[in-house]
């Protein structure tokens, strides 16, 4: 009779050892980037490793005067920190997170989430407004990104001269001429003496206004008969942009020149005004006398006006 001893022990040795073969064969597949290696990396991916700036964020902002201004700053991983927006120029805190710190209400920051995005706006730029703004996180030591608001400032002038001269009944064409503008103005105001000019009457007047080039608008005042009460002040006012004026002079038969007096509007030898002066003296002292000192004033005169 066999003793328990006396058993072959065999099968045991072999299934220990087939367990030792395919815990190795795991390992080498965890460890040779198979499935298992890629669910364990999937696995750390998810850790909190605190806030970074997604490296996409603008670092530069270019907008028009007049318009609004919109400065993403990017935060990935944000958890419990804050979000700060800082003028560099003077170190103001403009907002923490929602909440505004500036008496000036054009800025407001706002949160856009399916993005990660906290966003300075700034309302109806001004020049004053262009620099550096600062987005700080509140970690420690303090994280930032920088971005930097380009104003551009568009020019406008009304063609010609600033004094306009017209006979009555004639035409009458104003130009005002909006360049290095990035953005169309939504309208173009005209006013005649700080009274709005309004074209019901299309066959007394005519307003337009063409965008010709990317950057160039042309707004148009078009007069058809001139009249005496068309005299005055002429104003060109586009939206949020600045003004240009002309004076708008509509005459009764005159030539213009009648209107004006320059230093060339004196007499042809300036001289001759000395020599009556000094004829005046006859008045007072003999003619010979008083002839021989008016030429001898306007002589001298004369030579020193040329």
């Amino acid at each position: 009779m066999k003793t328990l001893a006396s058993v072959p022990r065999a099968p045991s040795a072999l299934l220990v050892l087939t367990s030792w073969i395919l815990v190795l064969v795991e390992l080498c597949t965890v460890f040779s980037g198979g499935h298992a290696a890629h669910a364990v990396k999937k696995r750390f991916t998810g850790l909190y490793t605190g806030p970074y700036f997604d490296p996409s964020t603008t670092t530069n902002i270019t907008t028009q005067l007049g318009t609004h201004a919109y400065l993403p700053c990017k935060v990935k991983q944000l958890g419990n920190k804050s979000v700060s927006w800082i003028r560099r120029r003077d170190a103001h805190i403009l907002t923490v997170d929602r909440f505004t710190f500036i008496a000036d209400d054009r800025f407001q920051a706002f949160l856009v989430e399916p993005t990660d995005t906290w966003t300075l706006q700034v309302k109806y730029v001004q020049a004053r407004d262009a620099g550096q703004y600062e987005c700080q996180v509140s970690t420690e030591p303090k994280m930032s990104h920088f971005i930097t608001l380009n104003v551009v400032v568009p020019k406008i002038e009304i063609m010609g001269e600033s004094d306009i001269y017209v006979r009555t009944g004639s035409p009458v064409t104003l130009k005002c001429v909006i360049t290095q503008s990035l953005e169309e103005p939504a309208y173009i105001f005209w006013y005649h003496d700080e009274e709005r000019v309004l074209d019901y009457d299309r066959s007394v007047l005519d307003i337009n206004m063409e965008r010709i080039r990317q950057d160039t608008t042309i707004g148009t005042l078009v007069i058809y008969h001139a009249r005496l009460e068309d005299s005055g002040n002429y104003t060109c006012s586009p939206s949020n942009l600045d003004s240009a004026s002309v004076l708008l002079h509509v005459l009764n038969g005159e030539h213009p020149a009648a209107m004006q007096r320059g230093k060339n509007g004196a007499s042809p030898i300036p001289g001759w005004s000395h020599l009556s002066m000094g004829l005046g003296l006859t008045a007072c002292t003999s003619r010979k006398f008083a002839f021989l000192i008016a030429i001898t004033v306007a002589v001298v005169a004369e030579l020193l006006v040329t």
